[in-house]
């Protein structure tokens, strides 16, 4: 499923215009945008958690030429899902 179609899912279960889903849509992922970037976590009960983990720096290897490269250090996102989202997909 892409924006669009789940903007269309949006609308008819919300009984809104496509144009008002896509709105509230944008407004949902700015929200969780913005709150990863101040380092919170996102917690959705029933649904899962979007938080920001720190993947610390390593050596790698070119696999062309087996030297060894830097990783540098990086943040992540990450989810966890919620039990009633685990249940529901199995």
């Amino acid at each position: 499923m892409n924006k669009e179609q789940l903007i269309g899912v949006i609308a008819d279960k919300g009984g809104m215009t496509k144009a008002d889903a896509g709105k509230a849509l944008d407004a949902v992922m700015d929200a969780i945008v913005s709150g990863l970037k101040n380092g919170e976590k996102i917690q959705l009960v029933n649904f899962g958690t979007f938080s920001v983990g720190v993947r610390k720096a390593s050596t790698g290897r070119n696999p062309r030429t087996g030297e060894p490269i830097a990783i540098p250090a990086s943040k992540q996102v990450r989810f966890s899902a919620g039990k009633q989202l685990k249940d529901a997909v199995n």
